[in-house]
């Protein structure tokens, strides 16, 4: 019997949605650091660029309370359409689902704003009434409080949700070091989000290696001077 959550992740089989990645939401995260929840979902968002992913991004009452979405990250899509909502379940909205109908791939990849509600929400809707996979980024999402994260996690596990995170999700679209066309840019992506071992990328690049660091502004090193000792 086949089961279509044995299949990996690629990126001809993958859509990502982001849901509410609103300052206003933002605020009420307590399950994760807002810094860490706000590193990790610009780079799924930059993993998703360099596989040509499918992305929507949607938002709710931006106005109103919630606030625009993260410059950090619109800019990895410039020009892409933000799907505004009044519901707080984005499947609610036609302009969602014919966004994700037009992309053509059941399996969704999902980070937003608040776990326990527009993410559980959507995720159970777009299961049984749109007959999609949801594959959802825990790292890359947040909750109110961490009781409501991980209780809506396992809610949403119970009802067939695959749980994921950014760089585990990364890593299984790149799948293999051989293909070199990603290769870099997922390397780069390390460097930039994966913290030690981003760090630890980059201290064996240019150490063992010898590549040369990787900002671009230049630098002078100035050599010890050592001032006399009384």
């Amino acid at each position: 019997m086949s089961n279509a959550k044995l299949e990996v992740l690629t990126p001809h089989n993958s859509q990502i949605i982001f849901i509410d990645q609103q300052p206003q939401m933002a605020f009420g995260v307590q399950s994760i650091d807002r810094q860490v929840l706000k590193n990790n979902t610009v780079a799924l968002a930059k993993a998703a660029k360099v596989f040509n992913i499918p992305t929507i991004i949607t938002t709710v009452e931006t106005e109103s309370f919630s606030g625009h979405t993260y410059p950090e990250l619109l800019d990895v899509f410039p020009g892409l359409d933000i799907l505004e909502r009044s519901s707080m379940n984005s499947w609610d909205d036609q302009k969602v689902r014919d966004a994700l109908a037009a992309n053509g791939k059941k399996k969704i990849v999902v980070s937003g704003l608040w776990t326990e509600v527009c993410n559980n929400s959507f995720a159970l809707c777009a299961m049984l009434e749109g007959g999609y996979e949801i594959y959802m980024v825990a790292d890359a999402s947040g909750g109110t409080t961490k009781e409501a994260h991980d209780y809506a996690m396992q809610r949403m596990i119970q009802a067939g949700v695959v749980p994921v995170t950014w760089q585990q999700v990364m890593l299984e679209w790149q799948r293999d070091w051989a293909n070199r066309d990603t290769y870099d840019a997922v390397m780069n992506i390390a460097k930039e989000h994966s913290g030690a071992y981003g760090i630890g990328v980059d201290y064996a690049y240019t150490m063992v290696h010898k590549a040369p660091s990787r900002q671009k502004s230049e630098h002078r090193t100035l050599a010890p001077v050592h001032a006399p000792l009384r």
